[in-house]
C-alpha cells in the first residue's frame, strides 16, 4: 500500500516538476576505450530491497572493465565484506542489434549503460540491470536496478545525493551506498 502511495506521488510530482531523463549509451555504438579502466561503486538503487540485498554488505567495492577481444568486456571487481576480500569476474558481450550488453550465462538479464551526466557526474558510468518477470502471469520484472560506479573513489556525497533523487522522481526509492570504512582490497 505504500508502494502504491508512493507511485501516486512520483506521478502527481512529475506533473508539477518533470523527472530527468538519462542519457542511454547505446553498448553497440559508444566507443568503448573510454569507458575501460577503473570504476568504484558508489550506490545501488530499486523499486525493491530485494534486488539490492547483496549490496548491503559491502564495505566497499572497485572493478576494472578491459576489452580484451572485439566485442567483449571483462569486468573484474573487487568487493571488501567485513575483513574479507573478494574477487569476481564477469564477461560481458556486445551485440550489433542490441544497445544493451549481454551477461555470459545470464541472456534474460538486460544491462543498460547511461551517462553519469545524469547524475551531475561526468565521471561516472550508471548500469541498469533488468531480469523479466519469472513467470507470464506476474507483471513485476524479476530483477530491477541501477548502479552508480565513478571513476574516483571519493566521489562528492552531492553528486550520489542527486543520483538517488533522480531516481525517486520515478519512484525508485529502495537504496543503499556502500560506507567505504575500510580499505579498498587489491
Amino acid at each position: 500500500m505504500l508502494d502504491k502511495a508512493l507511485s501516486y506521488f512520483g506521478l502527481l510530482y512529475q506533473v508539477f516538476a518533470p523527472c530527468l531523463v538519462p542519457e542511454l549509451l547505446s553498448a553497440n555504438t559508444i566507443d568503448h576505450q573510454q569507458y575501460l579502466g577503473k570504476w568504484y561503486f558508489k550506490a545501488a538503487v530499486s523499486h525493491r530491497e530485494a534486488d539490492i540485498q547483496t549490496f548491503k554488505g559491502l564495505d566497499n567495492m572497485w572493478f576494472t572493465i578491459e576489452e580484451p577481444v572485439n566485442d567483449t568486456l571483462l569486468l573484474t571487481g573487487h568487493m571488501r565484506i567485513g575483513d574479507n576480500c573478494t574477487e569476481q569476474i564477469w564477461t560481458y558481450k556486445i551485440r550489433p542489434e542490441r544497445d544493451d550488453v549481454e551477461l555470459e550465462g545470464r541472456p534474460e538479464r538486460r544491462t543498460l549503460l547511461w551517462s553519469g551526466k545524469w547524475a551531475n557526474c561526468p565521471e561516472c558510468i550508471i548500469f541498469q540491470e533488468v531480469e523479466p518477470p519469472l513467470h507470464e502471469t506476474d507483471s513485476e520484472d524479476s530483477l530491477g536496478r541501477y548502479l552508480l560506479y565513478g571513476r574516483q573513489s571519493d566521489v562528492d556525497s552531492e553528486l550520489v545525493k542527486a543520483f538517488l533523487k533522480n531516481l525517486a522522481c520515478y519512484g525508485v526509492l529502495a537504496s543503499v551506498r556502500p560506507p567505504q570504512e575500510k580499505e579498498f582490497c587489491t
